[in-house]
């Protein structure tokens, strides 16, 4: 079934920050904000990927090249959108990564990359960003649902995404103060560019996975980025405006229920 896009502008005149936002579930994301209405900033590590990003995004999304584990990097983009647009109203803490990895095989270097990247990055952007975000603003953490399924190979990457639905639960009684709603999301089987980057999969292997775990999955197919960016728009819009420290799975049911061979 072909992804049905939202068109209302419910997001006008909000600006809006994705990490990770040169492709996959960061780039659908920031092409669903976009569409909804708000200025989007999208940032990575690679100069050129984000900038070429932003470009095929359009007119209302800038990118920015950004190491999230960096907090200087962090600063730096916190200046620049304080100095174009005065504050933020949205933040998708989107930047992150991993792949199976046996637990016997697995380095201190790779412990030290998912932890950095998954926990510390999330974290340092959403502190980093506290004093540019606007009383009200929405908080949105990338999470997954391979904390809860016990996958082999995914035990360190499982308990970051575990970490951030905790965070997300953690910084919504932290910042209700001051009104800002901190949400998770858990996305399901989303083929990205990251299956072959990360997961070192061939395109031939991504569409046989994605084959074999459609029947696992209710609503008949994998997800899209677009998918996942529809749900970023809802948390960040307020028809959400009573839905706070939940995570929310756009999995097509794969988690919640077992869909057989159907």
């Amino acid at each position: 079934m072909e992804n049905v896009k939202l068109t209302s502008k419910v997001l006008e005149g909000r600006v809006a920050l994705v990490t990770g936002g040169s492709a996959g579930i960061g780039y659908g994301t920031a092409k669903r904000l976009a569409e909804a209405g708000a200025f989007v900033y999208i940032v990575s590590r690679r100069q050129e990927q984000i900038e070429q990003a932003a470009v095929q995004l359009g007119s209302s999304v800038r990118g920015i090249a950004v190491d999230v584990t960096k907090k200087e990097d962090l600063e730096r983009l916190a200046e620049t959108i304080l100095k174009e647009h005065g504050a933020l109203d949205i933040v998708f803490a989107n930047a992150g990564g991993g792949r199976a990895i046996p637990f016997d095989e697995l380095t201190e270097g790779d412990i030290d990359h998912l932890l950095g990247v998954n926990i510390k990055g999330v974290i340092l952007t959403i502190q980093t960003m506290l004093p540019i975000l606007k009383d009200g603003a929405s908080v949105i953490l990338n999470a997954s649902i391979t904390a809860d399924m016990g996958l082999p190979g995914f035990a360190v990457y499982a308990s970051t995404k575990a970490a951030v639905r905790s965070l997300a639960r953690s910084w919504t009684t932290d910042l209700k103060h001051r009104g800002i709603r901190v949400n998770s999301v858990s996305p399901g089987v989303v083929p990205t560019e990251g299956y072959r980057t990360e997961q070192y999969m061939t395109d031939e292997q991504v569409a046989d996975y994605a084959d074999r775990v459609i029947s696992e999955i209710p609503v008949g197919r994998v997800g899209t980025p677009e998918d996942i960016g529809d749900a970023v728009v809802f948390l960040a819009s307020e028809a959400s405006s009573f839905i706070t420290g939940i995570d929310l799975v756009v999995d097509g049911g794969q988690t919640r229920v077992y869909a057989g061979n159907n």
